[in-house]
């Protein structure tokens, strides 16, 4: 035997034993042997996820790196043994991209067209600016890139165009592209908008072996989208030609190369804003697939959206390696910056997947300031990057780390800052954020430079009320990360199951609306309709609001409803993962309907490291009593199973849906109870907690026909003694008692802070911020009696309102006539000057979402010209008790506080300014409410 197969027998048994450890951790005992031979995903149940680790270990082993396409593709350890003969000595070092910065002139005019309605129009707004400005560099792990300027994408779009044409599509059809993360895709995407025609990027085949299996799985979308055109690579086409006779309506099957081979069109398509630009599929390739339908307004209204809220400027750069099939990647980080002129360095998914380091090397290299990525890509950065790997790198510029596409977890917010800290990265800079493709991509945002903001909070409370109780950060709950506040010009509302918006820190159904809403799903009448509940379309996520900022809790497939109690799965699927014996990643936590008794129940599957029957039984007993604590019912069955049956994406997430189908159909090992005891357990749980849900829905039906009953009452006695008694006075102090009466019949318990900085005796400008239409009541109950409220002119027009008014003395101030409101500030200053004391709420107006408004002016010219200090008054809870556009009562809480007086250091309109500034400064920091003027 020669030395080289030896040698080769020995690589052959170290890669077995690397292989066996991992699974060893994974699995434990239960874990398969590995041979050469074994499938790695299908006979070894190595996932996306765990051959990210497999490869990082592998390298580590033998010192090579090992080359993408045996990394990523090979299927057996056999190939495994291949690519290691193959890879380069870790010695050797990799060989170093060059820069390649696109130049910038910004004399040249402004970076971002304003102006324009569709991406056409934008694209050819740069192409005409700056031609010759590099758009987008391609980046891989060879060591030449390419970079795309605009003027040559407009070209090469254009041929495209033409190429489309040729074959006889009209426009408004539908181009599927099937291409991975390379020039034509750009291109071909461009080109098939200059066309008319809407493109529909579809999922690639990852391996070559896959390929008929994969096209196959996409034909239930290319039927739905009715595509009549296929643009794949060379790998794909010939079984692309043959899915034709299966695909519809589909006519051709053409490869990118022959698309751009062709001659160009002369002009492109008169497109308005209201076509449609995109069709965004959201479900994959099985069930009934849904393609969201957006249109260049919804694209460049969201784009403008979240630019404004990250202050995007031409001299950022976006590091990207998130696939172009998934909106994150095409519209947040292309589309994003192709509007604004940023430089975008894109590398293939693969290239992240074969060695994670390559996002961060890439961020260092070229100076990236933004990117993007779902929690498991930080995760993996965070735990599984070697610090070798992390020679030298520099992640100062990193500005805005979007985080986002799936749950975000604060472990990983935690260990990815705290890793990466000496490496320069700021944890201001990590913001978990929140969208969906039927919002085209983002829909809130935390406010940028700000710490991610993580609560714990009481999960039994949780699971019994709906209701997000703050509990003490050392107490054990559920962990949850604000996605921050919606993005400028949309609007988020959580409901119940009625749709009636629930109050602040109330879990239920989120819903959005904004300018980018989808009008909803091509060819999909069914999940349109269910998509849209009146204005408001429905996330299919679970959270709260708190502070204006979303919470989310769970995905409303995941959540469980068992006898009245909501159940969220994550929480108690990490307690569960944290016990020695069980596999971490092997937990799954769903609900199931039992078809022999028809009741509902909760089920744990979990995957053990222990064949041990005796071992097996003990983590039963402690998953119960984790069920417990977790979720405050116990679990109807706990499965704890020596197998890998735990079904995942091929990304590693767990399949819920699918451990419920398995187990409904019998496919799962249990030992269900008696059906006699599980109904008697069904009625135990659920008496209770559905007669208590019930009986919360009475009492508030019932206090809002009791608040109104009241507030009418005595609306007319204080519309008779406002009429009938002498003196302003009087019915100032009228008034006064009269609100405190309303309040105190109301149940609505109000307490004041700071009441030392009432002015009874002096004159004061008081200054409010404006969250409901209670607001006025509760301001007339605590404040002094002889104030006067200032108002809109716009209640003039009400007879009945502009009598009222005139008996209480109210001032009225113009918001949009500016002689009048000249005039009307004059007023006030001389009124002032005789001794009144004022109130304002200078945002004008109100709102049902959460947040200060941008303040008019008024209130601090009257201080300023007449010297007179302002007091600022944060009132909390308001909102919760009568929201705008609701006339549905609540009882809540409310808070008054009144702040240190504010005075001005001048009388002109700068003092007037600073004085503002300084107050709304104040305000924003008590009030707990995001800042709408951002």
């Amino acid at each position: 035997m020669s030395a080289a197969t030896i040698e080769r027998a020995g690589d052959a048994q170290r890669l077995l034993h690397v292989i066996d450890v991992m699974l060893a951790e994974l699995r434990g005992s239960t874990a398969p042997p590995a041979t050469l031979e074994a499938n790695l995903e299908r006979d070894l149940g190595i996932d996306s996820l765990a051959r990210v680790e497999l490869i990082i270990r592998i390298e580590s082993t033998f010192g090579v790196h090992l080359p993408d396409e045996y990394a990523l593709t090979a299927e057996t350890a056999q190939e495994l043994l291949q690519a290691i003969a193959a890879g380069l000595p870790q010695s050797a070092g990799v060989e170093e991209q060059p820069i390649l910065a696109p130049v910038f002139d910004t004399a040249e005019g402004p970076s971002e067209p304003r102006q324009c309605a569709t991406l056409i129009e934008v694209l050819d707004w740069h192409a005409a600016n700056h031609p010759d400005r590099g758009h987008l560099t391609l980046i891989d792990a060879a060591p030449t890139v390419e970079t795309l300027s605009y003027a040559a994408l407009a070209s090469e779009a254009r041929g495209v165009a033409g190429s489309l044409r040729a074959l006889g599509l009209a426009p408004g059809e539908t181009v599927a592209i099937m291409l991975p993360t390379c020039r034509s895709f750009f291109t071909v995407f461009m080109g098939a908008l200059c066309a008319g025609v809407v493109p529909v990027p579809l999922y690639p085949p990852f391996r070559p072996s896959q390929v008929e299996e994969h096209l196959r799985r996409q034909l239930r979308i290319m039927e739905n989208c009715r595509a009549a055109v296929l643009v794949t690579d060379a790998r794909t086409s010939t079984v692309a030609h043959l899915l034709r006779a299966s695909a519809g309506q589909l006519r051709h099957a053409v490869t990118a190369e022959a698309l751009c081979a062709k001659g160009q069109l002369p002009s492109c398509a008169k497109v308005n804003k209201e076509q449609t630009a995109l069709l965004q599929y959201t479900s994959g390739s099985t069930g009934h697939p849904k393609g969201v339908v957006l249109s260049h307004a919804n694209l460049l209204a969201n784009i403008r959206a979240m630019g404004k809220a990250v202050a995007i400027t031409q001299h950022d750069v976006f590091v990207s390696w998130l696939p172009l099939y998934h909106d994150m990647g095409l519209i947040g980080a292309w589309l994003g910056t192709l509007y604004y002129g940023v430089p975008l360095y894109i590398m293939p998914p693969q290239s992240f997947i074969a060695r994670p380091s390559r996002w961060l090397k890439a961020m260092h290299r070229y100076r990236g300031t933004l990117s993007a990525g779902p929690n498991f890509a930080y995760e993996i950065l965070a735990s599984k990057v070697r610090d070798e790997d992390l020679a030298g790198l520099d992640l100062r510029a990193w500005r805005v780390a979007f985080n986002g596409a799936e749950p975000v977890r604060a472990s990983t917010i935690e260990r990815f800052s705290k890793r990466f800290a000496k490496y320069g990265f700021d944890t201001r800079a990590m913001m978990p954020v929140y969208g969906l493709a039927e919002s085209a991509v983002g829909l809130t945002f935390p406010a940028l430079d700000s710490v991610p903001h993580v609560e714990r909070i009481d999960t039994k409370v949780l699971a019994r009320d709906g209701r997000a109780a703050p509990i003490a950060p050392e107490m054990p709950g559920m962990r949850v990360v604000s996605c921050g506040a919606p993005l400028p010009g949309y609007e988020v509302r959580v409901v119940d199951a009625t749709d009636r918006e629930v109050q602040e820190r109330v879990e239920g159904h989120v819903q959005f609306r904004g300018p980018s809403a989808t009008s909803g799903y091509f060819a999909n009448e069914a999940a349109s309709q269910a998509l849209f509940h009146g204005p408001w379309l429905d996330t299919g996520d679970v959270g709260y609001i708190a502070g204006g900022e979303l919470f989310l809790t769970s995905r409303e497939k995941d959540l469980i409803i068992r006898g009245g109690h909501n159940i969220h799965p994550y929480d108690l699927e990490e307690a569960i993962a944290d016990l020695d014996g069980i596999r971490r990643g092997g937990v799954a936590v769903f609900g199931a309907i039992d078809r022999a008794s028809g009741t509902d129940r909760v089920v744990v599957l979990a995957e053990t490291r222990s064949a041990d029957a005796a071992q097996q039984q003990r983590l039963r007993a402690r998953i119960a009593e984790l069920a417990i604590a977790h979720i405050g019912i116990p679990a109807d069955d706990i499965i704890v199973t020596p197998s890998r049956v735990v079904p995942k994406t091929s990304s590693g997430k767990i399949r819920r849906a699918a451990c419920r189908e398995l187990y409904e159909r019998g496919a799962l090992s249990g030992t269900p109870r008696p059906v006699w005891l599980q109904f008697a357990r069904l009625a135990a749980s659920g008496v209770v907690a559905y007669g208590r849900s019930a009986m919360r829905a009475v009492l508030r039906i019932s206090y809002a026909g009791y608040l109104w009953t009241v507030f009418l009452a005595v609306g007319a006695v204080g519309t008779a003694l406002c009429l009938l008694l002498p003196g302003l006075h009087r019915r100032r102090r009228c008034a006064q008692r009269l609100a405190r009466g309303l309040v105190s019949l109301a149940g609505i318990p109000v307490t004041v802070d700071g009441e030392e900085h009432l002015a009874p005796t002096t004159r004061a400008i008081y200054v409010a911020n404006h969250a409901s239409y209670i607001d006025a009541i509760v301001l007339t109950a605590v404040l002094p009696a002889d104030i006067a409220f200032t108002a809109k002119r716009e209640f003039l027009v009400q007879p009945f309102i502009r009598l009222m008014f005139a008996r209480l003395g109210v001032r009225y101030v113009a918001r949009f006539e500016a002689e009048q409101g000249i005039d009307d500030v004059d007023a006030l200053v001389a009124a002032a000057r005789q001794g009144e004391s004022l109130v304002f709420f200078p945002e004008g107006g109100f709102s049902r979402m959460p947040g200060l408004a941008p303040f008019h002016m008024g209130a601090f010219v009257v201080a300023t010209r007449t010297r007179i200090p302002v007091v600022p008054v944060v009132i909390r809870g308001t909102r919760s008790v009568l929201r705008a556009d609701s006339w549905f009562p609540r009882r809540h809480a409310v808070k008054v506080h009144m702040e240190p007086p504010q005075g001005a250091e001048a009388t002109d309109w700068q003092a007037a300014i600073a004085l503002r500034n300084v107050t709304r400064r104040v305000m924003l920091e008590r009030c707990g409410e995001p800042d709408l003027t951002n």
